[in-house]
């Protein structure tokens, strides 16, 4: 039998090949679907973090991922949190599906339509875990809407807008759930849910990709800090603002905390993380949420020289501090394109090798080039809201603000030389004016009707017992019910309203 004289050669090779190939080859397949850590603060100011300029309180650890990352100057959110957290587990702008109207109330039914294919649900199909820390706030009154019935193979931490965060609850309602289930503990929000963020690190392997959403609810309101964390800001005068840099702190600490596992479990390496807010930081009481009366309170947030805030369409209310950190893999940089968040829906699944075939159309755009590199975005406009009373569009560096609902107003600000939007130049460029318009009222009929909106009108509308004052201050007349209508016509309210 001839032998090869290459055969020494080759089977050289061979043990070569199966010394390095254990190392190597896992490595391989977990950088082709790397684990995702999505980080969302809760009416974070834009400036009240010290890479964008704080400098009355601090966030080490997140300024650390910030300044070794992507520091994303141009990330867009919607002005108000349920359509931010709509709009990026779906990849679709709110007003596709009716969730552009303020936040879900804690006393109403409705809740992300069950149609839209969610963001877990198209990771888990490419083989991930995923996972769900934090607040959920697309519906609660049916667990229909719930995040384990959307995707999320694990779930901890709250379903409605806000709560208590040492009793976990709104109006004597515990709102304190782990995978469906209430669960009374005692501790502060912010820790409960950094310390099973972390032990949910601990528990993942490398041999499978994991999704975190991690939602923490800090610093929207109520304002409470644990003592230790506001006695650390004693040199901050106003009180509200010393609780909130408390409450950031806090946060930063479990963010901290979830990097550490992260590092000691090995996974760091393969792990992308993005952090950004749900919407700017609260300038108005009306915004600032409903458990505590704030009318008399100096709002804490500071969202720099950026106009206005939380629920407005100015940039205070939709750009949002964020950025993205991956060892090797995001140059460190101030990444000035354009990114919205209903991008990171794409731009994850792009990185999971995710198929988004089962999504109805989405708006969102494949951003990972920008992020990871600095190229030019590939979005062009942003749409920052579309309802009936008003709407907002950005295309290029020119944004327009229409509010339709008389008196009617007409904004148009060049973003590029006025960023904090003092110069309204619509009375210049009319046509402009006319084009973005336009724009808007065509998305303005592709809409859904406003699910908020219908509830209000179903709750105001509602036939009730008459809110009817009294001379003598012992409250209205009472009659017993007739049975029958006083009308004319003989259609009595019991007909009207028993459908």
């Amino acid at each position: 039998m001839k032998t090869n004289p290459l055969d020494p050669l080759l089977k050289g090779l061979r043990l070569l090949v199966c010394a390095v190939a254990p190392s190597v080859l896992p490595m391989a397949a977990i950088a082709a679907q790397p684990n995702i850590l999505h980080i969302v603060s809760d009416d974070l100011g834009w400036k009240d973090v010290g890479f964008n300029g704080a400098t009355d309180l601090k966030t080490p650890n997140l300024d650390t991922l910030a300044a070794n990352g992507a520091r994303l100057t141009q990330f867009y959110a919607q002005p108000m949190c349920t359509p931010t957290r709509a709009a990026l587990l779906t990849g679709r702008y709110p007003f596709r599906y009716g969730l552009q109207t303020i936040v879900i109330p804690g006393t109403a039914g409705y809740g992300l339509d069950t149609t839209e294919y969610l963001m877990p649900q198209t990771l888990k199909d490419a083989g991930y875990n995923t996972a769900i820390i934090g607040k959920w706030h697309l519906g609660h009154a049916d667990v229909k809407y719930w995040p384990k019935q959307r995707g999320f193979d694990y779930q901890y931490g709250a379903m409605i807008g806000e709560l208590d965060y040492f009793t976990h609850s709104d109006a004597g309602v515990l709102d304190w759930f782990r995978n469906n289930k209430p669960v009374k503990e005692k501790g502060y929000t912010t820790q409960l849910l950094g310390a099973d963020a972390v032990k949910y690190i601990q528990e993942q392997s490398p041999d499978k990709p994991f999704y975190l959403y991690l939602a923490f609810n800090a610093p929207h309101t109520p304002y409470q800090a644990p003592q230790d964390y506001i006695d650390r800001f004693k040199h901050i005068e106003d009180p509200t603002r010393r609780i909130y840099a408390a409450m950031i702190a806090c946060m930063d600490d479990e963010i901290g905390n979830v990097v550490a596992a992260l590092d000691k479990k090995g996974l760091r390496e393969n792990t992308v993380i993005v952090f950004h807010s749900d919407n700017g930081g609260t300038r108005s009481a009306m915004f600032a949420g409903q458990m505590a009366d704030l009318s008399k309170t100096k709002i804490p947030c500071d969202n720099g020289s950026f106009r206005e805030g939380k629920g407005t369409l100015f940039e205070g209310g939709c750009r949002v501090a964020a950025f993205a950190n991956w060892p090797g893999r995001i140059a460190p940089a101030s990444v000035d394109g354009m990114i919205h968040v209903v991008d990171l829906f794409t731009t994850f699944a792009n990185l999971a090798g995710a198929s988004t075939a089962k999504s109805k159309p989405l708006d969102g755009l494949n951003v990972w080039e920008t992020i990871a590199s600095g190229k030019p975005s590939p979005r062009t406009e942003v749409i920052y809201n579309v309802e009936p009373f008003r709407g907002a569009v950005r295309q290029g560096d020119w944004k327009l603000i229409w509010r339709s609902l008389i008196p009617t107003s007409v904004d148009l600000y060049n973003l590029a030389d006025d960023p904090s939007e003092t110069k309204n130049l619509a009375a210049e460029h009319p046509e402009k004016v006319a084009a973005m318009q336009a724009r808007l009222n065509a998305l303005g009929k592709e809409s859904a009707k406003p699910l908020a909106l219908q509830y209000v009108a179903s709750v105001g509308l509602a036939h009730g017992k008459p809110r009817m004052g009294s001379m003598d201050g012992k409250g209205p007349v009472m009659v017993e019910e007739l049975g029958v209508s006083i009308t004319d016509e003989g259609v009595g309210d019991r007909e009207v309203h028993q459908h």
